[in-house]
């Protein structure tokens, strides 16, 4: 049985959120206030999402990863309909996120009802000290999503 709740963020591991980012120093910048919620197998953290404040009302997603292990098994959707439900009770009227520009993201976050509404160029250029690349693709551009709750 696979359960849902808030985790403190000083006890997910940092290998899983690089998972997700792969800049450290980022990832340690965005924990600071953050939000963190978990899905637990037996206990175990096996994905996580993390949430920080940006305004009154708006919430920004920075991460949400699995291990490997458990990619393809519907817990990292699950877990963020879980995230979803669990703003909407605390008043949050809009869910934010940047990912880039392709890849299985943007299904992803367009089946949970996310709808892009920017575009950063050069953001994973100018913000990262190495270039990220996903199945060979090297990431440029950042695409903004929103999801109006």
């Amino acid at each position: 049985m696979i359960q849902y709740r808030e985790v403190p963020c000083d006890l997910v591991p940092m290998n899983l959120l690089l998972l997700a980012d792969p800049l450290e120093s980022k990832v340690r910048d965005y924990l600071n206030g953050a939000t963190c919620f978990g899905a637990f197998v037996e206990n175990e953290l096996v994905s996580v999402c993390v949430v920080n404040s940006n305004t009154d009302g708006e919430i920004e997603l920075f991460n949400i990863a699995s291990f490997q292990n458990m990619q393809g098994q519907g817990i990292g959707t699950k877990l963020l309909e879980f995230v979803i439900s669990e703003l909407k009770n605390r008043n949050v009227t809009k869910l934010i996120l940047g990912t880039g520009t392709f890849g299985h993201q943007l299904a992803f976050y367009q089946r949970l009802g996310f709808r892009a509404e920017e575009v950063f160029k050069n953001f994973f250029v100018d913000n990262y000290d190495e270039p990220i690349y996903e199945n060979g693709l090297q990431h440029y551009d950042m695409l903004r999503f929103t999801l109006h709750m």
